[in-house]
């Protein structure tokens, strides 16, 4: 009796070993093949109530692939830092920020490339030479107001110097949002170099609130009337402005100009060393597929990056009287990623932030 006892131990051992190195090779096998993407982002697309852009987009991936969603959501600049803190153990597949810091993070080596079907039919100024980026929503820099409050409401960026606004307006914080970050790029364009925009951003600093790290938590304060002015973007405020009746949105002159903005597209990489690098690639595909640049204005109120989708639904027809009588500049976008920590250092100093 003892014999079989022993040979059955010995094949129970043999059993479980051999369990025991299956389920380790499948365990490695199904991280390697696991149905998620992790997208970092900034944050602007996804609704407020479950009703945005991305909310549509990823539930329509998720049903058609079976690949799970992970969304993490920032300023532009604190995502491609914490991209970059996790560098030894990378967690994100998708990175989406706003210019300069797509390029920023592109120079740091943080995007790998891949061109998403579709991509021909992105403007040259909206992806990589290099293919590691692509524009997935387009979108324009601007500023938000409470129509309730101001009846009429600022063209300048001189009346926003007055005292009326002290206490009551606020943008976010240049080198963390990429928001924040365009209202240095814009002050420095309409005002003609960075001293002048310097100057006046010191003198502005008398009736900013203070710092915010995320551009879409000011429209809320702007609505319920905390807030007269900030600052922010078109496809973000348009998509707000429908649970929040009392945001207008606007584009500062210089006193006797014409109004200005500039693109300021939400662009889309696959991270290097990206954990699921195939579920990245299928997921940016679905972002620039048709059904989805359609859904840019109807559901994101905001503007395809596809050139060839023109969609007419109210929402696109009503952006385009948005921007109808709005002078578009192109930025020095490979200047301003190389200067961008001056830039936002001698901001620092004149606003003493």
């Amino acid at each position: 009796m003892p014999a079989p006892t022993v040979r059955k131990a010995a094949a129970a051992a043999a059993t479980a070993t051999a369990l025991l190195a299956a389920l380790t090779g499948c365990s490695a096998s199904a991280a390697s093949d696991e149905n998620v993407v992790t997208v970092y982002s900034a944050d602007g697309l996804k609704g407020e109530k479950g009703d945005g852009w991305y909310d549509r987009v990823f539930a329509d991936f998720t049903k058609k692939t079976g690949i799970k969603v992970e969304y993490v959501e920032g300023g532009s600049g604190e995502m491609v830092q914490r991209a970059l803190r996790e560098r030894g153990n990378t967690q994100a597949d998708v990175l989406v920020t706003l210019p300069p810091f797509i390029q920023q993070a592109d120079a740091k080596g943080l995007l790998q490339p891949y061109t998403p079907k579709g991509a021909a039919h992105v403007h040259a100024a909206g992806k990589s030479r290099t293919g590691t980026w692509t524009a997935v929503v387009n979108n324009y820099f601007g500023f938000v107001h409470n129509k309730k409050e101001l009846k009429t409401p600022p063209t300048t960026w001189e009346e926003l110097l007055d005292p009326k606004y002290k206490d009551r307006l606020q943008y976010s914080t240049p080198g963390v949002a990429g928001d924040g970050t365009a209202v240095v790029i814009k002050a420095m364009h309409d005002f003609g170099g960075q001293a002048p925009a310097m100057e006046y951003l010191r003198k502005l600093q008398a009736n900013n609130v203070g710092p915010s790290s995320s551009t879409s938590k000011l429209a809320p304060k702007v609505d319920k009337g905390e807030l007269l002015v900030a600052n922010g973007d078109v496809q973000m405020n348009f998509a707000q402005s429908r649970s929040m009746p009392n945001l207008g949105i606007w584009f500062p002159a210089r006193e006797g100009g014409r109004p200005t903005t500039f693109a300021l597209p939400y662009a889309a990489g696959l991270v290097e060393d990206a954990p699921h690098p195939e579920n990245a690639r299928k997921l940016l595909d679905h972002l620039l597929s048709e059904e989805a640049q359609r859904q840019a204005s109807s559901v994101g109120g905001g503007f395809p990056a596809r050139t060839d989708v023109k969609p007419t639904d109210a929402n696109a027809i009503a952006l385009d009287r948005l921007m109808r009588d709005v002078e578009v500049f192109e930025p020095e976008w490979a200047d301003i990623e190389k200067n961008l920590t001056s830039y936002i250092e001698a901001w620092k100093t004149a606003t003493g932030s």
